[in-house]
């Protein structure tokens, strides 16, 4: 059974949508395999491995960060590569960003290593079966459409170059995921300090991060946090995906402890 904090992150990504984007996403947050692989994802990642959650939560909430900065770029008049390049619409490329978003960390129900690899071999065949359901006339458009979205589920991890607008966003909204609520599960279920616990901790320091209209550039970032050590999150995970993502040159980043000055990064 879906928690309430997943069916209020569905509900607020179908405010966002509409046409065939908006069943796509009706299609993946209904799918049982998806679902289940999401849920599996999170066991081995908290339960197994004693990192933050990379499950059902974490996946809606990066689909819902992707479409944020979706909206806000193209709004701007900022062009998608499918659109640019002449290979389809708009709306193919905002199924590119809902898929890779929604499926980015599948390969997490496997392990940690190279997971960015499990989840494009996991996910291959899903979007296979949602694209068909979706298009079922359409073979270039579905292919088109699923080329874009497995770049960004390979790219998301920062290993792989990533070369479309498409799969930039993917790496930032993954990035943006960083609030307390993230690592909160981690932090009770540990018995005692291990590696990887700066990320709990300093993910722990995330008030908030917000998504909205630059002044100066199309997207701005600002992340609120109540301790100096989310700074950690901000200049190791979130910085290092934005300086490697094709969306850099549209992103104003702050960062600030309240009460403190606010840092500008970008």
């Amino acid at each position: 059974m879906k928690s309430p904090l997943e069916l209020g992150l569905e509900r607020e990504l179908y405010s966002m949508l509409d046409g065939k984007a908006l069943e796509v996403a009706q299609l993946l947050a209904e799918d049982e395999e998806i679902n289940a692989l999401q849920e599996v994802a999170n066991t081995v990642s908290i339960r197994r491995l004693g990192f933050n959650d990379h499950g059902p939560v974490h996946m809606r909430k990066v689909a819902v960060n992707a479409m944020k900065m979706f909206n806000i770029l193209t709004e701007q008049g900022i062009v998608p590569n499918i659109v640019k390049e002449g290979s389809g619409a708009e709306e193919d490329s905002r199924i590119a960003v809902l898929l890779a978003s929604w499926l980015h960390d599948v390969g997490m129900a496997i392990g940690r290593h190279d997971h960015e690899k499990s989840s494009v071999t996991l996910a291959a065949p899903i979007i296979d079966r949602i694209l068909l359901t979706a298009f079922p006339n359409e073979l270039m458009r579905r292919t088109v459409i699923k080329a874009v979205t497995l770049e960004g589920i390979l790219g998301h991890m920062t290993h792989h170059p990533t070369t479309t607008l498409e799969a930039g966003i993917i790496l930032i909204a993954d990035g943006c995921d960083m609030e307390k609520g993230r690592s909160r599960i981690p932090l009770l279920v540990s018995q005692g300090s291990q590696v990887g616990d700066i990320h709990k901790y300093s993910s722990s320091a995330i008030e908030s991060v917000s998504i909205e209209k630059g002044s100066e550039k199309p997207l701005k970032i600002t992340v609120r946090m109540t301790a100096s050590v989310g700074f950690f999150q901000v200049e190791e995970i979130l910085m290092g995906k934005i300086s490697t993502s094709p969306v850099k040159p549209y992103i104003e980043l702050y960062a600030y402890v309240v009460g403190r000055d606010v840092k500008r990064y970008l």
